[in-house]
């Protein structure tokens, strides 16, 4: 295999606003048949990533009849542009967590992301999905610092603390098992886990089907009616009526300002590197920095991909995501020398809740019979098969403990201070409208490229494409009316204040917009 210079940047490709994660360049066809006409069914699930699969699947098995529709292909979403981490060592932190929450809230956080583990792990021996799934160790230590570490290791004392009392599996250790870090003292936590997230649900799906359920791929939903019963309707004219309907699109399409006010979209970047087979512990690693990084392997044909992420930043508040794959190769080269090349370089999409944990339940603006999972805090697949577990309970009637932790109408007065900084930063971006635009015409917007220009009191959004040709939309995002910013990562159009986000010629890639660019 090719060394390649750490002096070479990372390979980007990107098409219709998305690039390519290392899922999608190891799994097949993952589409169905659009819907074609109008349907009816027990409940319709709306999105086909691991939140909406795991809540049609669990429905399925206890004899409900189940449809779900997507407007990409099955892990189109954010499912497929995770590093796919299974933990209980929570990005929250469990101090914080019984900070906003109390203990007995620490505690249903610990419970049900060991719980989601322990589910997946149940349906991959069940049902024979060749996932990759397998239990690792996870380790969560300080950053290189020079001078006094006490603070560092203040904190992670006090993490273990907090870890012990919610019952998740932390145990301080004096070494990483690996030789950069292994200086470091740092949090062991046991019967952490790792899989292929399309494989798995790529599996799901197919046992899904054969219990009676119907996917439909390629079916953009435009809007959900709460009723008895639920009206779901779709961009190719065919309407779904549901006893029940789970909005499980990463960011929520039935709920247009409730939800989006309590939690703020992150664009977080990972790169996937060959490494020998064998040459780094099969291990999650978690770098407690600023910018936060995570660590982990993948087996591969040969050789194992060394997973790194972090380096996030606000959704449409930064113009230099390739920089930051750059900087996420240059740390990683400077810690794993035995990285042979970079194949794989993409972003995603994480929410992240002014208090913590995920909004699973009903849907906040009190439409009946809707719910909704959305706000995944950087743990979207244990979230997620959470998500599925909870609403099955909420609409078969069974009591869950985890309910008013999860809960989307909760209000959470030690985290004001939080949510007030999100919703300022929000108000900020609304500036924009009496901003000048990027460039002052469309000569000036480079092939392959988008910039925004102003015409008088106009913003629009221009994309001129490889050939040449220039495309023009409104800026405007159709959700609440933002200015949106040109993402050359990705090649799409982002909303810096909700997270929407629309390909170069306006159409929705990432809710909560639900109509493309005018």
């Amino acid at each position: 295999m090719a060394d390649i210079s750490p002096a070479e940047e990372v390979e980007v490709k990107a098409e219709s606003g998305r690039t390519t994660s290392l899922w999608h360049a190891t799994v097949g066809d993952m589409t169905r048949t659009p819907l074609p006409g109008d349907a009816r069914a027990d409940v319709c699930v709306v999105g086909a990533g691991i939140a909406g699969l795991s809540t049609a699947y669990l429905l399925c098995r206890a004899g409900r009849h189940v449809i779900v529709l997507d407007d990409g292909p099955i892990g189109g979403g954010e499912t497929g542009r995770t590093t796919a981490h299974l933990s209980d060592a929570l990005d929250d932190r469990y101090a914080r967590l019984e900070r906003l929450h109390g203990g007995g809230g620490a505690r249903q956080a610990a419970h049900s992301h060991r719980s989601a583990i322990d589910l997946i792990e149940r349906i991959v021996v069940e049902e024979g999905i060749d996932c990759d799934f397998a239990w690792v160790d996870g380790y969560l230590f300080p950053p290189d610092a020079e001078g006094d570490t006490s603070s560092a290791h203040k904190e992670l004392r006090a993490e273990l603390e907090a870890a012990h009392r919610a019952g998740a599996p932390a145990e301080m250790a004096e070494a990483v098992p690996y030789a950069p870090f292994s200086g470091k003292q740092a949090l062991h936590f046991s019967r952490q886990a790792r899989f292929h997230p399309l494989r798995y649900l790529s599996g799901l799906a197919e046992r899904f089907e054969a219990l009676g359920g119907r996917i439909h791929t390629g079916t953009q939903v435009t809007s959900v009616t709460g009723g008895a019963p639920v009206r779901v309707e779709t961009a190719l004219g065919g309407t779904v009526l549901a006893s029940a309907c789970v909005v499980a699109t990463n960011s929520p399409i039935s709920d247009r300002v409730i939800t989006h006010t309590k939690q703020a979209p992150y664009r977080t970047f990972a790169i996937a590197a060959q490494v020998p087979s064998g040459s780094v512990p099969d291990a999650l690693y978690w770098e407690d920095a600023d910018p936060y990084i995570y660590i982990r392997l993948q087996p591969g044909d040969g050789h194992d991909w060394l997973i790194v992420g972090g380096e996030d930043h606000k959704t449409g508040q930064k113009d230099d995501d390739v920089a930051r794959l750059r900087r996420l190769e240059e740390w990683t080269r400077a810690r794993f020398p035995m990285v042979e090349r970079v194949d794989h370089a993409w972003s995603g999409q994480v929410l992240e809740p002014a208090d913590g944990p995920a909004y699973i339940g009903a849907n906040p603006d009190g439409s009946e019979n809707v719910y909704i999972i959305t706000g995944d805090s950087g743990h979207g697949m244990t979230h997620g098969t959470i998500g599925g577990m909870l609403i099955t309970d909420l609409i078969l009637g069974r009591t869950n403990p985890w309910a008013s932790l999860y809960d989307p109408r909760r209000i959470t007065l030690r985290a004001s201070g939080e949510l007030a900084k999100e919703n300022l930063n929000v108000a900020v971006q609304y500036a924009a409208w009496v901003l000048p635009g990027d460039v002052a015409s469309d000569e000036e917007v480079p092939a392959g490229e988008g910039r925004v220009v102003r015409r008088g009191a106009r913003m629009i959004a221009v994309y001129r494409d490889p050939d040449g040709q220039v495309h023009e939309r409104s800026a405007v995002c159709t959700h609440m009316g933002c200015v949106v910013n040109w993402n050359e990562l990705e090649k799409s159009w982002d909303c810096p204040c909700h997270g929407s986000r629309f390909d170069p010629l306006g159409a929705v890639l990432n809710g909560p917009a639900r109509k493309p660019l005018e």
